[in-house]
């Protein structure tokens, strides 16, 4: 339960399409540009064609942008705290990083990131791993307010109910990340895709490596895009579950911060070191970020099946019987 990826497992439309894919003749290469997959993005959203990329997973989405909009040296700005590949994906590009922290809800502070230099801003929502989403009219201001692009990753956008996906074309300077690898059950074909006006994707994508979306991979995420009943489910049973795993976690004595993802992150009293490696030895995995600056001794986990929430707490109560 350290992944946040999806609990039900991996996306049924999509398995079936990968078995039909034995036949296919893999000696060919795929679509240069995924046109496929951004043909189906394009009828789902009410955009075109050209204001979608393709690739890899968000990761590969991420890395593209970066090596469009930022040279070496220049900045990027982020949230703090914030999903921690963000930050690596500019360091590798060989851009710099500056963090402008959340407020004590861990809410954006719009006018602070507004007045910091850089070249781009880029934040999530909802926010790894603190769980929340931001406020919409926060994040409208960033775009509005800047004349660099913004970067909203919504890697878990689908378990909200909003997105910013549609406003790319309203706003030229806005891009929006996502992926399969979520609550479509698709994190081992590693798809994703972000969307822009049609003139930032021209940019993006002649930037981006050729046929880095397979073949597989293009069909698999092409049928779970136009079955939608497993991404509903996934939706309904995250929503559902969440109120039981969070009253658990307060029950245990825990502090739970507000969630609007698939996972939560919550504050135990003994170190969460401890609590994350006992845990381990029980066979339950969740992520410790107890030596995150604002985060100290929180820890996350992904909201699962009933099944799996009532072993996790479990494990728990055995782990603070054990300590406490």
């Amino acid at each position: 339960m350290d992944t946040s990826t999806n609990a039900l497992g991996g996306n049924p439309a999509g398995l079936r399409a990968l078995q039909e894919c034995a036949s296919i003749n893999v000696g060919q290469y795929p679509s240069t540009y995924g046109d496929g997959l951004r043909e189906e993005l394009a009828k789902l959203y009410g955009l075109k064609r050209d204001n979608f990329v393709v690739g890899n997973g968000s990761d590969e989405a991420l890395d593209v942008i970066m090596k469009t909009f930022m040279e070496p040296g220049e900045t990027v700005i982020t949230a703090h705290p914030a999903y921690v590949l963000h930050s690596f994906f500019v360091k590798i590009n060989g851009g710099r990083t500056a963090t402008v922290d959340l407020d004590e809800d861990f809410q954006l502070d719009v006018d602070s990131i507004l007045s910091a230099k850089g070249k781009l801003v880029l934040i999530c929502t909802p926010n790894n791993p603190t769980s929340n989403t931001f406020r919409q009219e926060d994040v409208r201001a960033l775009v509005e307010g800047s004349n660099r692009p913004v970067v909203v990753d919504e890697a878990y956008g689908e378990y909200t109910g909003s997105s910013f996906l549609p406003l790319v074309d309203r706003y030229d300077n806005l891009i929006v990340t996502r992926t399969f690898s979520k609550a479509y059950g698709l994190a081992g074909m590693r798809v994703g895709y972000l969307a822009a006006s049609e003139g930032m994707a021209e940019a993006m994508q002649k930037v981006k490596i050729p046929y880095s979306l397979n073949l597989v991979g293009e069909r698999v995420a092409i049928a779970a895009l136009r079955d939608r009943e497993f991404l509903e489910r996934s939706v309904r049973v995250v929503n559902e579950e969440r109120p039981y795993l969070m009253k658990g976690l307060e029950d245990l004595g825990f502090k739970v911060f507000p969630s609007e993802a698939n996972y939560i992150m919550f504050r135990p009293d003994m170190p969460s070191d401890l609590l994350t490696a006992k845990l381990s030895d029980r066979g339950v995995l969740v992520r410790d970020f107890g030596k995150v600056r604002m985060l100290e001794n929180c820890m996350r986990t992904t909201i699962g099946t009933r099944e799996m929430n009532s072993v996790l707490l479990e494990r728990m109560r055995e782990v603070l019987g054990e300590c406490l």
